[in-house]
């Protein structure tokens, strides 16, 4: 199977939309999603879906030098919280956000089984921008 790489998304009215939850349908999608993060990799550490035009709630990102890609992501814990300032692909410039330094996140794998992992750091801060994306809500 062939996998694109994808053109960014940058209209905020589209990013600003919800995404629905993802399934086996959408697998396709995350590996486009992931090979566009790492054509991507110079100047991007995460991606949703929504970044490439597919509202669905779908993020990859880099895990410590390895890529991670989750399906339906929801963060179920957090502490630790902190005052951030990050860029995005999709969006010129930087904007403040609230983050947390330490998350647990329930997701699904790219075999759909359901997963939790605790996550802190500079990881536990992308996956939370992303869920942001998932969520509509741009930063």
């Amino acid at each position: 199977m062939i996998h694109l790489v994808r053109e960014i998304v940058r209209d905020p009215i589209l990013l600003a939309r919800r995404s629905a939850p993802a399934g086996a349908e959408d697998l396709d999608t995350a590996r486009d999603l992931l090979d566009t993060l790492i054509a991507h990799r110079e100047g991007c550490v995460g991606m949703a879906a929504n970044m490439i035009g597919v509202s669905r709630r779908i993020i990859v990102f880099d895990c410590g030098g390895e890529y991670m890609t989750m399906l339906n992501p929801e963060i179920i814990r957090f502490s630790g919280p902190f005052d951030a300032e990050e860029g995005c692909l999709s969006l010129s410039g930087t904007r403040k956000a609230k983050r947390y330094r330490s998350i647990k996140v329930r997701y699904q794998n790219e075999q759909l089984q359901i997963r939790l992992r605790t996550f802190s750091g500079w990881t536990a801060q992308i996956i939370q921008h992303e869920i942001d994306h998932c969520n509509g809500i741009l930063i």
